[in-house]
């Protein structure tokens, strides 16, 4: 009776398994001996072994996409957290018009990268975008924002947390809605303020919810690449050309695919490593409290 159960569990997923690996297991496999060889997939390709993979250690051009990218990923993935965070408290109270705030928040987020794009040259142009025009008003001397090459990159995370803190919100609003009221009178009760009663009760709550968030946020963060594309293809002076957007350049505008399949498995590993960092980490600290 039991194998006869398995039987049919299996039937209802072994259509979905197979189709996974036919959409995901067989392409990695297949860029993975594409790795190993030097081609354009025009002329016969050439094995190389492991050359790609040294050549990609030793390219300066990578170690600046990563520098790039790290950065990007550092500033967004706490700001990311906390917006989200305290959106969602903000949120999560019985006031009038409650749904039409929570839209409004999450608005951004269902729109287009394309979209969000063309707001942002049109907000942050030196000339004519908005964002000088507010400095101008307040007396402040005037950006260049994503023509420099010092601030392009934080101007990109700007939107880049505009646009997709609504994902957290969502989140972090469910997650509340599971931390028992009890607890926080009772913290209130024996004198803890709404402050502390929030830091010692509701944070360790949301504990296991903000892992989550931040290993999704960091591998976001890490294969930024549409926003880049559609906003400032990497310039100026490759300031915001981050790893995907570089693989992107060597592998269909250069048609380096060889390489450019190998640099696509050193992301996979950094983004396996750092993933696997942050759940570690967290879990530890748990653990000491």
């Amino acid at each position: 009776m039991m194998f006869r159960k398995g039987l049919i569990g299996w039937g209802f997923v072994l259509p979905g398994l197979l189709v996974i690996a036919a959409m995901h297991l067989f392409p990695a496999a297949w860029a993975f001996l594409i790795s190993r060889q030097k081609t354009d997939n025009i002329t016969p390709a050439t094995d190389v072994g492991w050359r790609n993979y040294e050549k990609m250690i030793n390219d300066p051009s990578v170690w600046a996409a990563v520098r790039h990218t790290l950065f990007y990923t550092v500033l967004y993935v706490p700001g990311s957290i906390v917006i989200g965070l305290l959106l969602a408290v903000a949120l999560n109270r019985k006031i009038r018009f409650i749904g039409f705030y929570r839209t409004c928040v999450f608005i951004p987020f269902v729109a287009s990268t394309a979209a969000q794009g063309i707001l942002a040259d049109y907000v942050f142009d030196p000339a004519f975008g908005g964002a000088n025009n507010v400095l101008r008003l307040l007396g402040l001397p005037q950006q260049q924002f994503m023509e420099s090459p010092s601030q392009a990159m934080i101007v990109l995370c700007a939107v880049g947390l505009w646009s997709s803190a609504a994902f957290n919100v969502v989140i972090y609003l469910a997650a509340l809605q599971d931390v028992p009221k009890s607890l926080t009178e009772a913290a209130m009760i024996d004198g803890a303020g709404r402050w502390r009663a929030f830091r010692s009760v509701v944070v360790p709550h949301l504990a296991p919810v903000t892992v989550f968030v931040a290993v999704w946020q960091t591998i976001q963060s890490l294969q930024l690449f549409d926003l880049v594309f559609v906003t400032t293809k990497g310039q100026p002076a490759d300031s915001t050309t981050t790893i995907v957007y570089y693989i992107y350049r060597v592998a269909f505008e250069r048609l380096r695919y060889g390489y450019g399949s190998a640099l696509a498995y050193g992301l996979f590993a950094g983004t396996f490593l750092v993933t696997l960092a942050i759940v570690v980490y967290s879990r530890r600290r748990r653990e000491a409290f």
